[in-house]
């Protein structure tokens, strides 16, 4: 009997299937294509996608918060006359999520929930949302066998790269009203949520329209065209930059035709960063007060990124410039598949819904840990003395990379996130990120292990010429810092 994980995150639900294997997840039945949105424009309901390309173009009746809401409260979206439930279009969506997901899976014989964390952030919301939720298991007759916490259920999540469970790890998720972030560490053998913070400021729906005002902000000044003109436009305009977005491209030219002309502007991903810097400030100070609040607050911490939260442009780079060094990156759907996986193994198939209840909490043997190879890095220096050039690019296998800027860098495992990559065989090693610090036009070598004392890190100075020759293992890797010229012959 297989199980299947559904992930209920309404920036894009997902579904993953688990039987007495890994876990996998069902790509053509979740993902973007199924966002939290309901439109009802007069005749029929639309969701997910066909509801989101709806939203600039009929925006009394489209509807994105139903999802996070969930209650019998009466929703903005008028239907025949009267406004329908927020528990209503929830209802109404899950219905046809879960005949999509029977049509992609075949038929369901044992499924597990993940549910955002705020659903079960204390007794009375787990006894109104949870309780809603196994009413409409119940009229869609799913075989449910568990509820569980999102974040808890994608730390166990065998496709990641897994974190050292000795140490608290933050997870870090955005929902499209709001985001979560969840405190746990392991107790008495079992990963137990210690804390939680609601930010209903920083959701993903908030986001997106933020980003594209801002960029359609450029794209008048650019064309002299504003995007405002027409709902369809907007909306045309809203696609590009999620695309974008979700895309993770240094940048995007937007493209948009009317019957009298063509407009163009290229968009760029730092533009974006600049744009965001207000929803990753919000998120790094969520991080910081949980962090604050553990009975050690210099103990080396884990933070969590979902698929969602990872889309943040800039937001790695914040928390790396705040101390948070042990960043893991959570694969798309990863909620999903730690569902179906705790369904798999530890959750029993249920004849009464009423004997399930909110599970925040897993046991050791569920968490995905990492592999803590030993790995080690060294700055070797020229022996030729006087003074040198800033470096402005790293070179790793013959292609350089860019260090311009200000602020932190790093360089490390791709399971990290960083900002330059080390080759796939350094995943083995647990934690390796080399930061660097660009500061007045220098650029600086952190020592790695934690301050002492209050002191800031011992740094050295980083050099034209120097190499960084980073080993885990048998897997070595050369970089190489130099000063090059642009094309007009300037330096930088």
């Amino acid at each position: 009997m297989a199980t299947i994980g559904i992930e209920l995150g309404n920036v894009g639900f997902q579904a993953a299937r688990c039987d007495k294997t890994d876990p996998q997840l069902l790509a053509s039945a979740g993902g973007p294509d199924w966002p939290g949105y309901a439109c009802h424009d007069g005749k029929k309901y639309s969701f997910g996608r066909a509801a989101e390309d709806a939203w600039f173009v009929l925006p009394r009746q489209v509807c994105p918060v139903f999802g996070d809401k969930l209650s019998h409260e009466s929703s903005p979206l008028n239907v025949a006359g009267r406004h329908a439930s927020f528990s209503e279009l929830a209802f109404y969506f899950l219905r046809e999520y879960t005949q999509h997901l029977a049509g992609a899976a075949g038929p369901l014989e044992k499924v597990v929930l993940a549910v955002p964390s705020a659903f079960l952030k204390d007794a009375a919301t787990e006894e109104q949302k949870i309780g809603l939720l196994l009413g409409m298991a119940a009229e869609l007759k799913l075989p449910l066998a568990g509820v569980v916490d999102m974040a808890a259920a994608s730390l166990c999540d065998s496709r990641g790269a897994g974190f050292n469970p000795a140490h608290p790890v933050v997870v870090v998720d955005m929902h499209l009203t709001g985001a979560d972030l969840t405190l746990h560490v392991m107790e008495k053998g079992r990963l137990e949520r210690r804390d939680l913070a609601h930010l209903s400021a920083a959701g993903y729906g908030a986001l997106l329209k933020h980003l594209t005002a801002a960029m359609g902000n450029r794209f008048l000044k650019a064309t002299a065209f504003d995007i405002l003109e027409d709902g369809s436009i907007e909306q045309a305009f809203f696609r590009q930059t999620k695309d974008f977005l979700l895309s993770g491209a240094p940048e995007h030219r937007y493209q948009l035709n009317t019957a009298r002309r063509a407009y163009e502007m290229t968009g760029t991903h730092e533009q974006l960063v600049v744009d965001a810097q207000t929803y990753a400030t919000m998120l790094l100070h969520g991080v910081q007060s949980l962090v604050q609040k553990l009975p050690d607050p210099a103990e080396p911490v884990t933070v969590a990124l979902s698929a969602r939260a990872a889309t943040l442009p800039g937001l790695d780079a914040r928390l790396r410039a705040a101390g948070f060094l042990r960043l893991l990156r959570l694969p798309a759907g990863a909620a999903a598949c730690g569902a179906a996986r705790m369904g798999e193994e530890l959750l029993p198939a249920r004849k009464e819904l009423d004997e399930i209840h909110g599970e925040v909490s897993v046991p050791q043997s569920a968490v995905k840990n990492s592999q803590g190879a030993p790995w080690e890095a060294n700055l070797q220096k020229p022996r030729a003395t006087g003074p040198r050039l800033r470096p402005s690019h790293i070179v790793i296998d013959g292609l350089g990379h860019g260090v311009g800027g200000a602020g932190a860098f790093a360089i490390g495992s791709p399971s990290a996130g960083p900002d330059l990559a080390l080759p796939e065989a350094f995943n083995a090693a647990e934690d390796c990120l080399v930061q660097l610090q660009r500061e007045a036009g220098r650029l600086w070598l952190l020592e790695p292990g934690p301050a002492t004392g209050g002191a800031a890190p011992a740094r050295t100075l980083v050099e034209a010429g120097d190499r960084l020759v980073v080993r885990c293992g048998n897997a070595v890797t050369d970089l190489l810092f130099v000063h090059c010229h642009d094309p007009a012959g300037m330096r930088r």
